[in-house]
């Protein structure tokens, strides 16, 4: 049976804006530009859409499991705008001093969804604004793209296609 491939990509920073207190309700939510575009591309393309988020403000007690599945429902239904959607939301609830195995940069999650859907990471890329989002990406074996003020969705979508 052949292999999938994937494109795993971090939550806040990548889908929406990064909140220096966490998004914690579809109120703080603001997905950013050309997501949908980004997204319906990749799925065009035959690539899985994965996101891989760590989510700490459940262990925090800031939001609860009900609340962030609202977050993701409301990514989700933006999504629908563009005929598209991410297949799995995939996220770490601990804190990091839990030392659990799915908080990035450990590639916890990542190893999960990859066993889940038949996916050969080295067909594969995980994007992300952190290095955590890079190393977890690499330990699981996939390519890499960093978002930073010079890079975002879009370019690095342009980037996949065209290698």
């Amino acid at each position: 049976m052949s292999k999938n491939k994937a494109v795993f990509l971090d939550r806040d920073g990548v889908i929406n804006k990064n909140k220096i207190n966490y998004v914690k309700s579809i109120k703080e939510l603001e997905i950013l530009p050309s997501i949908g575009v980004s997204i319906k591309k990749l799925k065009n393309n035959d690539y899985f859409v994965i996101v891989i988020t760590n989510q700490s403000p459940i262990n925090r007690k800031l939001i609860t499991h009900e609340e962030l599945n609202n977050i993701h429902s409301s990514i989700q239904k933006h999504l629908q705008f563009f005929n598209t959607s991410i297949d799995k939301f995939y996220f770490c609830p601990h804190m990091p001093q839990e030392n659990c195995n799915c908080r990035k940069p450990k590639a916890g999650m990542l190893m999960q969804a990859i066993s889940e859907f038949n996916i050969e990471p080295a067909l594969s890329w995980m994007i992300g604004d952190s290095d955590s989002d890079i190393q977890a990406g690499l330990t699981a074996g996939c390519r890499t793209i960093k978002i930073d003020d010079n890079t975002n969705l879009q370019l690095a979508v342009d980037k996949i296609l065209n290698s």
